[in-house]
């Protein structure tokens, strides 16, 4: 059973001439960092700054599936969703398109864990995350 999930942040990225590589489209790892910068602008949106003191989110791994190449110019739309919290981590999910195109260019996902920085040990969600997501 696929879990449920909560849109929870869009952000709008332009493309930079220098994310093409030499087949002349999106590198692949450049969706990464556009996923990146979503969960980042979401995570400060909420209070939660990503500085490594006290307890931070953390990823534990990240996939990405390529659809339809992307080209600059352009403007990508990043849109963000969350499974059901667990004790410390958090299931996110992104869907990659162009700003005003319904197409889907590419789909990802990556498990946050919310961490000790000190320790590198996994501690609970902070309660203000959990209550926005559930």
């Amino acid at each position: 059973m696929q879990s449920q999930r909560k849109l929870v942040h869009t952000s709008l990225i332009p493309i930079r001439w220098g994310d093409m590589d030499a087949y002349g489209h999106v590198n692949n790892t450049v969706y990464f960092r556009y996923a990146e910068q979503c969960r980042v602008e979401y995570l400060e949106k909420l209070g939660f700054p990503l500085i490594p003191h006290g307890s931070a989110a953390v990823i534990i791994n990240a996939a990405c599936t390529f659809l339809v190449p992307l080209n600059y110019p352009g403007t990508v739309e990043v849109r963000m969703f969350c499974g059901h919290p667990g004790r410390s981590s958090v299931q996110t999910y992104y869907e990659i398109r162009l700003q005003g195109d319904d197409t889907l260019y590419a789909t990802g996902d990556s498990k946050i864990v919310w961490m000790n920085v000190d320790s590198g040990k996994s501690v609970p969600i902070p309660e203000s995350l959990r209550s926005e997501l559930t």
